[in-house]
Parts: structure tokens; C-alpha cells; sequence
């Protein structure tokens, strides 16, 4: 093995990605003017209820350059610094419908401070002052947005699970060459998974709800479709797609986005990626649309996080 040296000390040029983890708590509320108390309640649903409820947020922001003569993008103190002016010290413990005046409802130009929302004015403040090329912002374990700069567009995951067995097995081939394929996975009586689904969707965030989609909405649908029919089956037998499919995590995957790709697009969002993951080992992810999130933000970028 020849080990390559680099051709400039500490890296000087070399273009690198780095990110940096911030967290704070707050406090929202859904609930618009113009709604009455009744659909203020069939849109929001318990977001709707006064006076609001709080997060744990985590922000992830990605930034890109050549790295200096230090062998640095940038001095990490110096972004600590910029997140916690233009971002956490102005949001932690605070009612974020009443901190950034594109959350005054009161106004009509305003909208909500959903995660989609919050995330494009996290944005708008801090691209002066870092060179920012992602970022990615948790309300929970379960829900976040990934905002790459577009005006309007934005990207939302949910992430959901269920538990089923499968076999790996065509029935074509004989148990010995099953095995030879798919190893362990071919045995007779099948084993099974708790499996991790996330869904993300693109769409453009509403200038008054503040959302790509309606949430609720979106969670019906992978609930409908994904959860119930196939939680606690034996996916060969219980689920039609794969009596003639051999249901390996890829394959499983392609299914959830052909089920859930037009039901999508009809509450008004595109189905961009599903990730499903069966084991804590193996992964695989499907695209809808021609990836443009990984290229900015990538899979692993909690990960790599860069912390002080």
C-alpha cells in the first residue's frame, strides 16, 4: 500500500464540508385569525390548543469551503458564535410565535412557525454570516426539515416503523441455491425486523400555514398505507405485492414509495426520498425525484457533526 502524501500543508485549498450541532427549546402554538375554533382544530389538530406546547430542537448546519492555512473552513469558535447571536440566544426558552416578525400572525404577510418555516428564517439569518450550504432541523426524534436555500422549497421527513418477518427466497430455485443467494435469509420459516421508515416530501412551504404539506394528512397515509397493512405480518404471505416479490429491504422500499408516490402528491406535496431501515447494519433508500438533498446534506450528517 502507497500512502499519498498531501501536495500542501494542513490541507491549505482543499475544499472540505463541515457541520456544527446547536440546540434550544421552545415553545409554539398553530392557530390562525382567519380559522375558525373548528378548523383551526381540524387542520392543527392538538398544535392548535392554547397556549401552545414546546420542542427540544437540534440544528444541524452544514457549511462548505477550502480550508486555510490552519487547516480550517473556518474557526469553529467564530461559528459557535454566529449560531448563538443570529439563532439560539434569540430562540431558546422563548414563544417562537411572538420572536421573528414573519411569525406575527397578526399580520398577513406572516405565517407559522412550523419546523419547515422556522428552519427557511434560521436561513435567511445566518447566510451572511456563514457560508452555509444545508440545514437540517429536528423538532423531534420522529419529524425534522432540511432547507437547502430555495425560497420557497423545503423538505420534511417523518419517520415511522413496524415490526414484520420475510424470507428471502424465490420460488423458482431450489432451497439449496436459495441459500447460496440470500444465505441465512433463505431459511424455510422466515425471521423478522423492526423496521425504521422515513418518508421525506418535498413541496413548497404555505405563505400562511407555514407547511409543504398537511402534517396530519401525511401521517394518515403512511399509517394507512405502510403501518397498518403491514406491521406484525409475514410479508410473503400477508402481503399480496409479495407472494411473486422476494421482499429484501430494497425492494420493500421501492413498494412504500410506489404506494405512497401519487396519495402524496394529492395533499399537495412530491415524495422525494423513503428510507427504510432493517437492522441497525443494513439500510436502503429510494429516490422519487433526482437526488438533490445528499449531494448538499449528507446521509451521515448528524454523524460527522463537528463539536466543541
Amino acid at each position: 500500500m502507497i500512502e499519498i502524501e498531501s501536495t500542501t500543508r494542513h490541507g491549505h485549498g482543499r475544499f472540505c464540508v463541515i457541520t456544527r450541532r446547536a440546540c434550544f427549546s421552545a415553545s409554539h402554538r398553530y392557530w390562525l385569525p382567519e380559522f375558525s375554533p373548528d378548523d383551526n382544530a381540524a387542520l392543527f389538530g392538538l398544535c392548535s390548543f392554547a397556549p401552545g406546547h414546546g420542542h427540544n430542537y437540534e440544528l444541524i448546519v452544514s457549511m462548505a469551503g477550502n480550508l486555510d492555512a490552519h487547516g480550517m473552513v473556518l474557526n469553529l469558535s467564530e461559528v459557535k458564535r454566529a449560531i448563538s447571536s443570529q439563532i439560539t440566544s434569540q430562540l431558546d426558552s422563548r414563544f417562537l410565535n411572538e420572536v421573528w416578525p414573519e411569525f406575527d400572525i397578526t399580520q398577513p404577510d406572516s405565517c407559522l412557525p412550523t419546523t419547515e418555516a422556522l428552519i427557511r428564517s434560521i436561513w435567511r439569518r445566518l447566510n451572511s454570516h456563514l457560508p452555509i450550504t444545508a440545514l437540517r432541523l429536528y423538532e423531534q426524534p420522529s419529524l425534522w426539515a432540511d432547507y437547502l436555500g430555495d425560497p420557497m422549497d423545503a423538505f420534511l421527513t417523518i419517520r415511522t416503523h413496524f415490526s414484520a418477518a420475510h424470507r428471502l427466497a424465490r420460488p423458482e430455485l431450489s432451497q439449496e441455491e436459495n441459500e447460496r443467494i440470500y444465505g441465512k435469509c433463505a431459511r424455510p420459516h422466515g425471521h423478522g425486523h423492526n423496521y425504521l421508515v422515513d418518508i421525506t416530501v418535498r413541496g413548497s412551504i404555505d405563505s400562511r400555514t407555514g407547511m409543504v404539506c398537511d402534517l396530519s394528512a401525511l401521517q394518515r397515509l403512511v399509517d394507512d398505507l405502510v403501518v397498518e397493512p403491514f406491521d406484525h405480518t409475514f410479508l410473503n404471505k400477508d402481503v399480496p405485492f409479495f407472494a411473486n416479490c422476494v421482499p429484501t429491504a430494497e425492494n420493500i422500499a421501492l413498494h412504500i414509495a410506489d404506494r405512497l408516490s401519487n396519495p402524496i402528491a394529492a395533499i399537495g406535496a412530491h415524495l422525494y426520498k423513503v428510507r427504510l431501515q432493517e437492522s441497525p447494519n443494513n439500510a436502503a433508500e429510494v429516490y422519487a425525484e433526482p437526488l438533490r438533498l445528499e449531494i448538499a446534506s449528507p446521509a451521515a450528517l448528524v454523524d460527522a457533526v463537528v463539536a466543541i
